[in-house]
């Protein structure tokens, strides 16, 4: 509250704000009115301290409508204002609260599509994306060690070209896929070596970065959705170590576990299973392990 705001004003304001927070008292729902309530507090209360005005909350209801207007089936402009913003990641650190050694949670982002192709063990999800191929080995097991054979592991990723399958406009489906666990525990298959890349910023969610001076560059990641029966489902990335947007990434989705070391590969060098490698590739391990449900 500013010294300009009389003691009149600054009851009349408060008294606005308990008449509105009074209004959800015959909710029926607890929660929903433990929400709505500390909603219009929270919010009043910004309104209150910086002194908001008429035309600046115009503004805002402009930035809003266009956030919607944007968004499709393919694109999500209110996910990408929840990630640059940190929200998404404040609520995977309040959802996801450490437990042991399980592997950390990160962003879940606006690209996951649900249906994607299965592949094998040692199969590949490029399905023709563009970008230098990738290894990736690993195992998952639970919290005391124990090997997860069945887990189901979902990946996708960007390609070389900075963009996700469903940003293309022919309708591919490229550089996703899931497989399960054999019954040790452990994955592997084909993918392309992550690279830093925007996020869209064609809209009202990249004019504010601009706007702020802000970066809309991701720093390269593989996204994983990784779950098995009495386990907490696990949405995380890996990152590749060495990038320099390790410490810049936009939606702050970085953490130093997830950092991992993707070994690059000499033309010629034989691959784990033996496919042939014209060019150069790369390989890293990323060992998951899961929390137990309800933690």
């Amino acid at each position: 509250m500013t010294d300009t705001v009389s003691a009149e004003q600054e009851r009349r304001e408060a008294d606005l704000v308990e008449r509105v927070a009074r209004s959800f008292d015959d909710c029926a729902d607890p929660r929903l009115k433990q929400l709505m309530t500390s909603l219009v507090r929270h919010l009043h209360a910004f309104v209150r301290e910086v002194r908001l005005t008429e035309g600046e909350w115009a503004k805002g209801i402009e930035f809003l409508t266009a956030a919607g207007h944007i968004t499709d089936d393919k694109r999500q402009e209110f996910i990408l204002l929840s990630d640059v913003l940190g929200v998404s990641m404040q609520t995977i650190a309040i959802n996801n609260e450490a437990y042991g050694n399980a592997t950390e949670a990160t962003v879940f982002g606006p690209f996951f599509v649900d249906n994607s192709p299965e592949i094998p063990l040692g199969g590949d999800i490029s399905a023709g994306a563009s970008g230098e191929p990738c290894w990736v080995e690993g195992t998952v097991s639970d919290s005391e060690g124990h090997p997860l054979p069945g887990a189901r592991i979902e990946v996708w990723e960007a390609d070389s070209d900075g963009l996700y399958d469903v940003q293309h406009d022919d309708g591919r489906t490229a550089a996703r896929g899931h497989l399960f666990t054999d019954a040790e525990g452990r994955y592997s298959f084909w993918g392309v070596t992550p690279t830093p890349y925007p996020i869209p910023h064609d809209g009202p969610v990249g004019k504010m970065l601009a706007a702020v001076g802000r970066s809309p560059m991701r720093a390269s990641h593989l996204h994983f959705m990784v779950s098995a029966p009495g386990q907490r489902t696990l949405v995380t990335h890996i990152f590749v170590r060495g990038d320099q947007l390790l410490d810049a990434d936009t939606v702050f989705g970085v953490k130093p576990s997830l950092v991992k070391e993707f070994e690059r590969q000499s033309p010629g060098t034989p691959t784990p299973d033996g496919r042939a490698a014209d060019g150069a590739w790369s390989r890293v391990e990323f060992d998951i392990v899961l929390a137990p449900s309800g933690t």
